[in-house]
């Protein structure tokens, strides 16, 4: 079990590394949309997760994935010769798809927000025209006195 600010050092260091490889080192036209959004070491330092997203619809997440498939004993040895570690991590690659649920999310907020205006927009016009109607019909019979319909007998 690693000290938990040293595995958050390795984490940190895989992520930076990983992303130089992907940006400057891979030669491949399908790294151009790729974004690492976060590593996870496990506590004993012999696996680690890449959580990455990428830019684009399904076809673009598929060549990814295949791209990194390929790349990742090249990013796994550049990793290692960073983190000068006597075992070096076994690294997995796994789709991150909060950013697609964040993006989903956002949406469905603003949305909600605009339909409360519109009922705040349409709420705050009917209760003052209720109100008024009530008030007009309250003075026409305090001026006009009963009306024919208004016996006091019933």
């Amino acid at each position: 079990m690693a000290n938990p600010r040293t595995i958050a050092r390795l984490e940190s260091r895989i992520h930076e590394r990983a992303a130089y490889c992907l940006e400057f080192e891979v030669r491949d036209p399908r790294t151009a949309f790729i974004t690492i959004t976060r590593v996870e070491l496990s506590p004993d330092l012999s696996s680690g997760k890449i959580h990455y997203s990428v830019l684009g619809d399904e076809g673009e997440r598929s060549k990814a994935s295949h791209m990194l498939a390929s790349a990742a004993g090249y990013i796994q040895r550049q990793v290692g010769r960073v983190l000068k570690l006597r075992r070096i991590p076994r690294l997995t690659w796994y789709y991150d798809d909060s950013l697609a649920q964040a993006a989903r999310m956002d949406e469905l907020i603003r949305g909600a927000i605009e339909r409360d205006q519109e009922i705040q927009e349409h709420g705050a016009t009917e209760p003052a025209d209720a109100e008024t109607s009530e008030s007009t019909s309250a003075d026409s019979t305090e001026r006009d006195g009963p009306g024919p319909d208004d016996d006091p007998r019933a």
